[in-house]
């Protein structure tokens, strides 16, 4: 069985682009393609599992499409006959198969700026990632229910908008892969960076946003932005297993054991960030900011310059109150604390900041560091009340009582 759900899970994404290519309807290939693999359930273990698991799949997904069709139409039967021509005339002469272009348009289907963020990710994980409602809920700290109401409502939108199942025209191609790529790091951040309930890190989803980031890139490997976004979260990846400890809490850059660290992963960060030399967008300097961290061989040997540096690159490609706020941090690490704190009074008042704690924690950092336990106190406490996940809560009250309150 857990043989079965790997080969599900690598082959889910793939086929149900095919049939939606195919069909031009998500839920009749989304359908279809489960109809099949429960059919898998029933027979490989009885006959044997074929050489061909994806083309297996496709073709039964493709006549439970056409039984769906037949049994739901209330036409004619040539008018049928004649929707049913239509449908495989899509495939040109060539008997259908996952194939790359399919996943592609996939991609630019389920992250297609109509949809809004929620939606896009919780497709994303449903029709390319194959993760069912259950998962992506608990993933999301959804309920089932409104994981699958949120699914159904983005289909629905795609059908009635009559959004295509298709790559965009060169012309709107360099504005349409950011949301891509956006839709991708989302999934990303969803694990590494958990906002809310007792985990700070969920597995799958990180695992998944480095998978979709490799797909794309293979797919458009002349996109350096793609090689950016995966050099990007495989960079900070390769630190996962050392950002809590045994209670769960958070553990700071500086305090993780950096010979737990994924060298594997850094390496294949370092390649993917070597493709990317050149990219325009928001994840190259990024990237290069993990990688100074990646490559450090201790705390004190960060290059503090370099990252200063890249976060200026940031902040001409786009104006970000976070990433200024944590510039500001990283100006305390080069020019001295009283420097960093500074320079985050020129953000701490910014409005898109109002709901995060991310000023407060970097205010206390500098703070503490600086030779200020009263005051970093005060500001551990602040960041603590808008603080929304455990083991960020768990890592602030230990700062508290490091400080002496």
């Amino acid at each position: 069985m857990a043989n079965l759900d790997s080969v599900f899970r690598r082959e889910w994404g793939p086929v149900v682009a095919a049939l939606a290519r195919w069909s031009g309807d998500l839920t009749v290939a989304e359908d279809a393609v489960q109809e099949a693999c429960a059919e898998a359930l029933r027979t490989w273990p009885r006959d044997g599992a074929p050489d061909n698991a994806g083309a297996w799949l496709t073709a039964v997904a493709r006549n439970r499409a056409l039984d769906r069709l037949r049994r739901e139409s209330a036409r004619p039967g040539k008018e049928l006959a004649a929707v049913v021509d239509e449908i495989r005339a899509r495939t040109a002469d060539r008997e259908i198969h996952p194939v790359r272009d399919d996943e592609l348009r996939m991609m630019f289907t389920c992250a297609h700026p109509a949809l809004d963020r929620s939606s896009q990710l919780a497709l994303t994980l449903r029709l390319i990632s194959g993760l069912t409602v259950a998962e992506i809920a608990r993933a999301l700290l959804q309920s089932d229910a409104a994981v699958g109401q949120r699914i159904t409502r983005a289909k629905n939108k795609i059908r009635c908008a009559n959004i295509p199942l298709r790559v965009p025209s060169a012309e709107l191609l360099a504005e349409r892969v950011p949301h891509v790529l956006n839709c991708i790091y989302s999934v990303f951040t969803e694990g590494y960076w958990s906002t809310g309930g007792p985990s700070a890190i969920r597995d799958e989803l990180c695992d998944e946003g480095i998978r979709l980031a490799a797909e794309l890139g293979a797919l458009m490997p002349a996109d350096r932005d793609a090689h950016a976004l995966s050099a990007l979260m495989l960079l900070h990846d390769s630190r996962r297993r050392t950002r809590v400890d045994g209670t769960g809490a958070l553990v700071p850059l500086d305090e993780q054991d950096r010979r737990l660290w994924d060298r594997s992963r850094i390496a294949r960060g370092i390649e993917q960030l070597g493709l990317a030399a050149g990219a325009t967008g928001p994840y190259l300097p990024q990237a290069v900011i993990a990688a100074v961290h990646a490559t450090a061989r201790r705390w004190d040997e960060t290059d503090w310059n370099t990252i200063c540096t890249a976060y200026d690159r940031l902040l001409a490609i786009g104006d970000s109150p976070v990433a200024r706020a944590n510039r500001a941090l990283a100006i305390g690490f080069r020019d001295g604390f009283a420097a960093g704190l500074a320079e985050l009074e020129l953000v701490a008042e910014d409005s898109r900041l109002a709901r995060t704690n991310t000023v407060a924690s970097i205010r206390a950092d500098l703070l503490r560091r600086a030779g200020m336990p009263a005051e970093a106190a005060h500001w551990y406490r602040v960041a603590l009340e808008a603080n929304t996940s455990e083991p960020g809560a768990a890592f602030l009250r230990r700062r508290i009582a490091e400080c002496g309150a």
